[in-house]
């Protein structure tokens, strides 16, 4: 088996291949011919569409009709999780069968993933008629526990004995044995039932489970009543099971068949006693013995003369196992001996432990640390289990585990068995891991600090055990023993690889990162090091000589080698050190190829200092081709590409890789979603380099997937920040008339002030977004307040918005007067689940007013409701100010806080907020409330200042452990703070939460409500919309449930709090059409959350069969429409829930505008259908993502709006390319029958006040607050080099929209062009900062006007035709 793993993936070029969409976009291939016929592949794959394809048969025994002659039949049926008994069981039945002694036992066993198949699950309905017992352990997964309940319930009372072991309530409801029973599971009062009460501290079911089974049999032995001999029977029966071995499980069905099988009643059946192994302890293939005591083990294990001398020394790396005691009691353990074998021949001690229940915390502290010292005895800790460290698929207890995991303090891998798949299955899948293995066996360890998901074994179809993997085996070991070497070698000797990013391959553009000034950044990281005793000879004295050195006067163009060339590495030596540089010939050609090469040789660009080596990641190397970018699935990488990382890796020598900032090309290269396999791009390219990376905090998604397919140990940095945008010029005037006017409006002067108010406002291009009246108009003094009021309303949104200021630098924390800002937004949600009020409703209510009804009269533009929020608004500020100073020194560092609040606290009136507040009108404030909230920020205010960046770094450097904690935004999610943790996402299955409805609600309706009032009345039919993964993740799955509310369902939480079903909400309670939708979901977002793209294709294609009227579900409408025109069943029809296919992310709009590469509109739309056009199909899920490219043509033709989510501050519409690259508005245009333009909106829910605007609205505040906003782009400008290249992204992403929606106004282009080209001294100080990205500003101007989408004065043209030539030949200069 193992063979078939090192098959190289290549990309199909034959049409036969082509037709295969179901297949790996890589066709497992041996030395260039295909290994075996495609139709097996096909059959393996295809089938019933889902992820397995195994049998029950392989389970079925059956007695031998002459052998059992006369004797009474017993059936047994069992449903398990993982295949480890079958082995065990298989063997305990055909030695009672070969015994011919009381009956003949006939059994068949179920893996519960097989009951998705609907055949296979009549067949177990079947099965269950005539069956005498049933047997199930842990049924975890809730659509398939309820088929397991529905199907035994129907014959429970007829079974003679129904045994569940840990599982799901609702199943573990299902025992009887006798007169015992859990019917009342968690309802009854008796002490046995006690301990199954749901617990808040996690594994706590199986747990308790435990310990009853070890004292329950003693105890119940001395009662005398029947209910509690079968009560200790089926505690036996327990015991029996966890024993797993052949005669523990032959005597538990002789113990049970003689029982309470009827036909064996008058039968003496002898049973022997469960033997019992160990709970938790040492376990070691060639020890004589399982160890309860570390010190006896070690003592053994240096006794063994088969160790080799590198093994043997004392110098030895020593890895912790982390093993599930089933798998080695059922003697299903082959794959946990290759891994201790593997990682004994490469030089590494091994103490393996295993724990039978599911919390291995108390397990790893006894056998990995010295009882005495409480030091580790390990270096690195691999678990094998694949579950969480506490509480396996049930409920998790991550504190514990991470209380557990930092006392021992080194790396924590786990590692993958395949669960829910054979090998040859997961071989072929383009998802890689079956979605829910990825939700219980990749997220949830996640959120303990685990890393690196390696599956490193397989599943062998027939006899249902586990095997090696044996080239993944080879990677997971190497991989762990490169970590412990870490925790082992010196400083001085240790080599790190630096790696920084280039994207787009523009000069000037060395060292991109979202939010960071990288240089500065890994300047002032390498003095850390440096002083830590870290070689970094000849470091120079200044990040600005350090930009010059790599990037050699900022020239930084690929194909012209004046980025600093550190190596050149000939073809023979690429070829020799790249095994699998032969594959990349499809796409490329043949080594050296034209990119990162000077046609001889590849070039490594960089730069080393001693043992730190600064390196450029070269750029996939397609996006300046239109053609290449055409193609619906990505190309590989190219040779310069893998010429980088084999000498990082075999020839630089690297301990460790740290990719620098938010993000590269290496984790979106093509591969399997997760659970990659060894000819997975991302895999093959980072080889056996621990890889450190860090992150920006507030983008959980993208490091997620760094984490899961490049195995990066993700560590979060600060965004800039935030700060009010202000106002500027002419908004500035307006405030002032504004304020003139409140103070004079009853006076003769008003209707004169007004008059100036209208006609600043127009000059400030106000009246886009705010209807104005003609000039000369009379009116009446209630439609002046309005006029105004709206105006107002207008100026305070620009003002009140949150931007970032400048680039963040690594280990410089915010001064605590930086985090106002942060802590004002903070204060400004509601905190219902921690007993804390918003700071606006606290003082809103101060004068009588609800918040809600505040804003939406400020909103409406009533003018006393916008001078009350701006009141409030100033009041918050002003309060948490006078706080924030009461907490900081002379120099404005926060010293000591948490002495100083308590000295705050301490005393009623010198509060400083209540201070504040008693010179304006909100002196009643309630105080309580006040001292909760304050309370709050000052724990907030600690962690915003707290700097852990640095410090993480150098813990991961020395192989220390470093803290997991969540990502996303830290005004939402405070606890995202500090910074500097081992970034993780949530667990896919708690989404959407009972919150993140309630807000869906409300954007939803407001949504519909403005679209039908500019539609005339009329619902929007389809709604076309994007689902991110960050944004899911740091609203708890929001715009997920945006689209459950749209088509009218709401989703269904199970015990655990694990949303996997829906349920249809009535049309009444509903109170309008069920609206249609086209989902576009990122490729993020699909490796993410596949539950959840499952969870709505099964929601969409519920309401389309649902019997309603047409005019009542416009989702059911189209399905039937689009059904009968392209001839295929109504659930087809209804696929509406789109992304890329599997291993390929984003539509390429971006790389094309970003790199010019375009010719007309109609090419970037045909990118987008080309690449966004892969469905996922619930009814085929193990299908991956299929191209569906009419149907997707189709409904994006009935959309009436397009629709994006913004939820956080730090990221805008013209921040980064992403959100023009999935917006469709253009498209749904050029695609609709009537050519009508769908409406495209935007929902803005960074602050308490939620907005629906307009995608020209949202693109103008944009614009005012970033772009064209002094504040904005001086705090860029001090960054420097990178703050230039920061001003022209902008720009260019304007471009950008403009090119998708056509939704950017003309003064928009006009007035960046008098800031930023007509202002001399800003065009020179941007022309000597960056040349390269002031030449790619003045690029995107006449590129603006030659698209069509600036008109201008022929002399402003010609003016920046003279520039490109200036700075052309400033550039060339520089050059010479």
């Amino acid at each position: 088996m193992s063979s078939l793993v090192s098959t190289p993936f290549t990309l199909p070029c034959s049409k036969k291949l082509d037709q295969l969409t179901l297949l790996h976009t890589f066709l497992p291939r041996r030395s260039g011919r295909v290994a075996r016929p495609i139709s097996i592949q096909c059959a393996a794959v295809m089938g019933n569409g889902l992820f397995t394809q195994t049998k029950p048969e392989v389970r079925r025994i059956v007695p031998e009709p002459n052998g059992s002659m006369g004797l009474p039949r017993v059936k047994v049926v069992y449903v398990v999780l993982e295949a480890q008994y079958q082995s065990s069981l298989s063997a305990a039945v055909q030695a009672l069968n070969a015994d011919r002694k009381y009956a003949g036992f006939e059994v068949v066993g179920y893996l519960v993933e097989e009951l998705r198949d609907e055949e296979t699950y009549k067949t177990f309905c079947k099965d269950l008629e005539d069956a005498n017992i049933f047997i199930g352990s842990l049924i975890f997964v809730e659509e398939l526990a309820l088929k397991v309940k529905a199907a035994v319930e129907k014959e429970r009372d007829r079974m003679d004995a129904v045994l569940v072991f840990p599982s799901m309530p609702e199943v573990m409801r299902l025992n009887k044995l006798g007169s015992f029973s859990m019917s009342q599971l968690g309802q009854s009062k008796s002490p046995f039932f006690q301990l199954f009460k749901r617990k808040k501290q996690s594994a706590g079911f199986a747990e308790s489970m435990l310990k009853l089974v070890r004292t329950l049999p003693k105890v119940l032995k001395y009662l005398p009543s029947d209910k509690a001999q079968d009560a200790r029977l089926y505690i036996l029966s327990l015991q029996f099971w966890l024993g797993g071995s052949p005669d523990n499980l032959q005597n538990f069905l002789k113990m049970i068949s003689g029982s309470y099988v009827p036909a064996l009643k008058g039968t003496k059946i002898d049973y022997a006693d469960p033997v019992l192994y160990l709970d938790s302890g040492i376990w070691h293939p060639l020890a004589p013995m399982m160890y309860e005591d570390v010190k006896e083990y070690l003592n053994w294990y240096g006794t063994r003369k088969d160790l080799n001398e590198k093994a043997k020394s004392a110098n030895a790396p020593v890895i912790g196992l982390v093993l599930q005691r089933s798998h080695i009691v059922t003697g299903d353990d082959a794959h946990y001996v290759a891994v201790i074998m593997e990682l004994e021949a490469r030089g590494a001690k091994v103490i393996p432990l295993f724990a039978g229940g599911l919390d291995f915390s108390g397990p790893t502290e006894r056998y990995l640390r010295d009882p005495v010292t409480g030091k580790p005895f390990v270096h690195a800790v691999v678990s094998l289990t694949g579950f969480a460290l506490v509480g396996g698929p049930a409920r998790q207890d991550h504190p514990r585990a991470i209380e557990a995991l930092r006392k021992l303090d080194v790396p924590y891998i786990v590692a993958l068995p395949l669960v829910f798949q054979t090998t040859e299955e997961w071989l072929i899948s383009t998802l890689g891991l079956h979605p829910i293995q990825v939700a219980l066996q990749v997220a949830l360890p996640e959120l303990d600090g685990g890393m690196e998901p390696i599956v490193f074994s397989g599943r062998d179809p027939r006899t249902g055990k586990s095997h090696a993997l044996h080239k993944r085996v080879e990677q997971l070991c190497t991989r762990a023993i490169k970590w412990a070497e870490l925790k082992r070698k010196t400083k001085t000797e240790k080599k790190l690889a630096i790696t920084v990013f280039s994207f787009p391959p523009d000069k000037g553009n060395v060292g991109t990162a979202a939010y960071l000034n990288v240089f500065s950044s890994i300047y002032s990281v390498l003095k850390d090091l440096k002083r830590d005793g870290y070689n970094v000879e000849g470091l120079p004295d200044s990040a600005e000589a350090l930009i010059e050195d790599v990037i050699h006067d900022k020239e930084a163009k690929f194909n012209s080698p004046n980025l600093n060339v550190a190596y050149r590495m000939g073809v023979r030596e690429y070829q020799a050190l790249t095994p699998y540089a032969q594959l990349l010939e499809e796409n490329w050609g043949k080594p050296p190829g034209n990119l990162n090469s000077d046609g001889e040789h590849l070039l490594v660009y960089g730069k080393q200092y001693g043992n730190v080596f600064i390196g450029v990641q070269p750029t996939f190397g397609y996006e300046g081709d239109p053609m290449r970018l055409l193609f619906s699935k990505s190309a590989s990488p190219h040779h310069g590409f893998a010429a980088y990382y084999s000498f990082v890796e075999k020839i630089f020598g690297a301990d460790a890789v740290l990719h620098f900032g938010t993000h590269g090309s290496l984790e979106f290269m093509p591969g399997k979603q997760v659970g990659m396999s060894d000819v997975c791009y991302p895999d093959s390219l980072i080889g056996n380099i621990p890889n450190i990376y860090y992150y920006a905090a507030n983008n959980p998604s993208e490091a997620t997937v760094a984490k899961r397919r490049s195995y990066a140990n993700t560590i979060s940095y600060l965004t800039p920040p935030a700060e009010n945008a202000g106002l500027y010029k002419g908004l500035k005037q307006l405030a002032e008339l504004i304020s003139s006017y409140q103070s004079l409006k009853d006076t003769g002067r008003g209707p004169q002030i007004v008059s100036s108010i209208i006609s600043t406002a127009r000059q400030c291009n106000l009246d886009k977004d705010v209807n104005l009246p003609e000039e000369g108009v009379e009116l009446s003094a209630e439609e002046r307040d309005l006029v105004v009021g709206k105006v107002y309303a207008k100026i305070m949104e620009i003002e009140s918005r949150l931007l970032p200021c400048g680039l963040h630098v690594i280990g410089e924390p915010p001064s605590a007067l930086e985090a106002v800002a942060t802590l004002v937004n903070i204060a400004a949600l509601d905190r219902p689940e921690d007993g804390i009020y918003s700071l606006p409703s606290i003082l809103a209510a101060t004068v009588g007013r609800n918040i809600e009804d505040v804003y939406r009269g400020s909103d409406k533009g009533i003018l006393a409701d916008v001078e009350l929020l701006r009141q409030i608004t100033e009041a918050s500020r002003g309060a948490i100010t006078a706080f924030v100073n009461r907490t900081t020194n002379s120099k404005g560092q926060v010293v000591d806080v948490s002495n100083k609040l308590t000295s705050i606290l301490g005393f009623g009136m010198s509060e400083p907020w209540v201070q504040y507040l008693s010179s304006t009108k909100f002196i009643r404030a309630d105080r309580e409330k006040l001292r909760t909230l304050f309370e709050f920020l000052g724990e907030c205010l600690k962690l915003v200042v707290a700097d852990n960046e640095l410090g993480s770094l150098k813990l991961a450097l020395q192989g220390s452990y470093v803290e997991p904690g969540p990502g996303g935004d830290p005004i939402r999610n405070p606890k995202v703070l500090p910074t500097g943790k081992n970034i993780h996402a949530l667990d896919p299955q708690a989404i959407p939460t009972t919150a993140a409805l309630q807000s869906a609600k409300v954007v939803v309706d407001r949504l519909v409500e403005r679209q039908k009032v500019e539609n005339g009345g009329k619902y929007p039919e389809t709604i076309a919309l994007v689902l991110w993964g960050t944004d899911n993740i740091k609203t708890y799955g929001e715009s997920l449930a945006q689209v459950l509310w749209m088509i009218g369902v709401r989703p269904v939480a199970d015990t655990f709090g694990r949303v996997n079903r829906v349920e249809p909400v009535s049309l009444e309670e509903l109170g309008r059409p069920r609206i249609d939708v086209v989902v576009n979901c990122s490729g993020v977002f699909r490796d993410l959350f596949i539950n959840q793209m499952n969870l709505l294709d099964r929601a969409v294609k519920m309401v389309a069969e649902l019997d309603e009227p047409e005019e009542l579900n416009f989702v059911r409408k189209h399905a039937q429409q689009q059904a009968q025109e392209l001839g295929v069943p109504l659930r087809e029809a209804a696929t509406r829930v789109f992304s890329n296919a599997s291993g390929s992310y984003s539509s390429n709009v971006n790389l094309a505008v970003e790199n010019s590469s375009w010719n007309d509109e109609k090419q970037l739309q045909d990118m987008y259908l080309s690449r966004k056009s892969f469905a996922f199909d619930c009814d085929a899920p193990g299908a991956g993502m299929m191209e569906k490219r009419k149907v997707f043509e189709m409904a994006l033709s009935t959309a009436d709006a397009t629709f994006q989510n913004l939820d956080s501050s730090e990221i805008s519409l013209t921040d980064v390319s992403h959100y023009f690259d999935s917006d469709p508005t253009n498209l749904v245009q050029s695609l609709r029958k009537d050519g009508k333009k769908p409406s495209a909106y935007i929902a803005d829910t960074t602050t308490a006040n939620a907005q629906v605007r307009t995608l020209s609205e949202t693109v103008r505040l944009d614009a005012r607050t970033k772009l064209l906003n002094p504040k904005w782009y001086e705090g860029m400008m001090s960054s420097g080099y990178e703050g230039v290249r920061e001003i022209e992204k902008r720009l260019t992403n304007t471009v950008g929209w403009s090119a998708t929606s056509g939704q950017v106004d003309n003064w928009v282009y006009e007035e960046a062009n008098t800031t930023f080209i007509e202002d001399e001294q800003m065009r020179k100080r941007l022309m000597e900062t960056n040349p390269n990205s002031f030449r790619k500003l003045v690029q995107t101007f006449l590129e603006a006007s030659g698209r069509g989408y600036w008109e201008t004065s022929e002399e402003n043209l010609e003016r920046l035709r003279e520039l490109y030539s200036e700075v052309e030949d400033k550039i060339e200069g520089i050059e010479r």
